[in-house]
C-alpha cells in the first residue's frame, strides 16, 4: 500500500470537535506537524474530511 504525508497547516482552533477528532486521530497535534501514513480509503476519508486544514504529498 503506498504511504503518504500529511502536514497540518491550518490551525485547530475554532473548528467542530469533530473536526478536531479527526486531526487527532490522523496523529496530528501541532501546526506544521508531519505524519507519514497508508493511504488507505480511511484514511483517505479522514483527510477529505479536513483537507482545508492539511496538504498531503506523496512519500518518498
Amino acid at each position: 500500500m503506498a504511504k503518504i504525508k500529511i502536514k497540518q497547516v491550518k490551525s485547530r482552533i475554532n473548528r467542530p470537535a469533530r473536526q478536531k477528532r479527526t486531526l487527532d486521530a490522523l496523529g496530528l497535534r501541532k501546526m506544521n506537524q508531519v505524519v507519514e501514513v497508508e493511504a488507505t480509503p480511511q484514511i483517505l476519508g479522514m483527510v477529505n474530511k479536513v483537507r482545508h486544514l492539511v496538504e498531503v504529498t506523496n512519500a518518498e
